[in-house]
């Protein structure tokens, strides 16, 4: 999946559920105090360094609370931001601003804390041929803009969904090995009855399952919680027949060691599942408001 993929109706769907959780029985704070003819602008006041994600989403969810409400983008996705830089202003009904702060706030941080994280992963192994990948590790319901976000920081999408690749991993291994089965038959069994053309990936645990799997004809072989000694070793045996994968206790103490190793991949679980939000809030102007 890349970027041009989310579309509006994708964003929309999940914009919706949010909102729900948040506003279903209304705003009984902004309702009960401010007034309706309020006016005034606010800024979405950039805290932290990072890298911005998510803009296009918060504009789209104060346009959802209220279509009256001007939303103006100063920074776009992708870009480098800094403490003290404004991403968007919003103006119009003060009590629709509020309405929305949180949700678009939500998603702005969360996504902007995933490109962020990724962006210092592929600064890491730069000059060498590894990518940085996510991983299916995402947040239920916010994986296509979780996905999206690491794009935007520089990384490329693992599977999107379970229909995208057949990966083995471990559990398939040793509910199939109980059968009778080696490696190298189920992978033969994959390439029989998987769709045609579909990539056929196998987690190995020790170089002689990587063996296994690269005699049997996999085109990918992802080699989880391996060390770097035995990964070079991998590499090194299957010398541009399989594409190689590292996975599992990976962190950005260590990634250049990985990435040094030859591998062509490295996947993270941690860029969406343990991500820290990048802090960014919104700052109504106490000198724009007005009563209308």
């Amino acid at each position: 999946m890349n970027a041009s993929q989310l579309t509006q109706k994708q964003v929309d769907k999940v914009i919706d559920l949010a909102l729900a959780e948040d506003i279903s029985h209304g705003d009984v704070t902004s309702e009960a105090l401010i007034p309706p003819d309020l006016s005034g602008r606010a800024s979405l006041l950039v805290k932290e360094k990072g890298i911005l994600a998510g803009i296009e989403v918060a504009r789209r969810v104060f346009r959802h609370i209220d279509q009256s409400l001007e939303v103006e983008v100063l920074i776009k996705d992708g870009s480098t931001i800094r403490p003290g830089d404004i991403a968007g202003k919003v103006s119009g009904s003060v009590a629709g601003i509020l309405k929305a702060e949180r949700t678009a706030l939500n998603f702005l941080q969360r996504l902007s804390g995933i490109a962020s994280l990724t962006a210092r992963y592929v600064a890491k192994t730069k000059g060498t041929d590894a990518k940085i990948y996510d991983t299916r590790k995402t947040t239920p319901g916010l994986r296509l803009l979780e996905k999206y976000a690491v794009r935007t920081g520089g990384g490329q999408n693992h599977r999107l969904h379970l229909g995208d690749a057949v990966l083995i991993k471990d559990n398939h291994i040793n509910a199939l090995r109980a059968t009778g089965m080696s490696i190298g038959d189920i992978v033969a069994k994959a390439q029989r009855n998987a769709p045609a053309g579909i990539t056929i990936e196998v987690e190995a645990t020790t170089i002689a399952e990587a063996g296994e799997a690269l005699k049997a004809g996999a085109d990918i072989i992802m080699l989880d919680n391996m060390s770097t000694d035995d990964m070079s070793r991998v590499v090194k045996m299957a010398a541009g027949r399989s594409k190689i994968e590292a996975s599992g206790g990976i962190t950005l103490a260590n990634v250049r060691q990985v990435a040094l190793t030859g591998v062509d991949i490295i996947s993270i679980g941690a860029l969406t599942h343990s991500v820290k939000a990048l802090d960014i809030s919104l700052e109504v102007s106490s000198q724009t408001l007005n009563l209308l």
